[in-house]
């Protein structure tokens, strides 16, 4: 005697077969790498400035977390959202813009980064918030470490995703 397998039994047993054999690899690599859950790769620390040796209003370029990133650390002589050292008003972001990644620059007197290609502007005492332009995007923060006994100032991760990237560590 043969009994009629319907498509949705068929389906439901070939779909089983398929996915145990998935879920089972990717419970093993996790389990081997001990990191489950993980969403980020290391960044590798790199030290930036002195916080003493640091000027109001002027940035300082600096790359992270590779060579090909742009960077600016800014002192923004009043403490900020994200902001370290002494003062809280230590802070640093990706100078790439995030419509389309023109370079953008630092201007003192309205404190906002500004990119020249389509005019995207960036709050830089605002976590990079985008104040108009094309970017519907925030600029990304570099996550800064301040070490109180020696005032040396690391960058040592990244708020956001650099543009052009899927990952910021490549």
């Amino acid at each position: 005697m043969t009994s009629k397998l319907s498509r949705r039994q068929f389906l439901k047993v070939s779909g089983g077969l398929v996915a145990a054999p998935a879920a089972l690899a990717a419970g093993t690599a996790q389990a081997a790498t001990g990191e489950v859950g993980r969403t980020t790769l290391p960044y590798k620390p790199k030290a930036v400035a002195k916080a003493s040796q640091l000027k109001d209003n002027a940035p300082v370029t600096f790359t992270f977390p590779d060579e090909a990133s742009p960077c600016a650390l800014v002192k923004m002589s009043r403490p900020v959202p994200g902001g370290v050292g002494p003062n809280g008003d230590i802070v640093a972001y990706s100078t790439l813009c995030t419509h389309m990644g023109c370079p953008v620059s630092y201007d003192a007197g309205t404190r906002t980064f500004r990119c020249g290609c389509h005019y995207s502007v960036f709050d830089a005492e605002l976590a990079g918030q985008m104040v108009c332009g094309q970017a519907t995007e925030n600029l990304p923060q570099i996550t800064l470490r301040y070490d109180e006994k020696s005032g040396a100032v690391t960058a040592v991760a990244v708020d956001g995703l650099i543009y052009g990237r899927q990952s910021n560590v490549l």
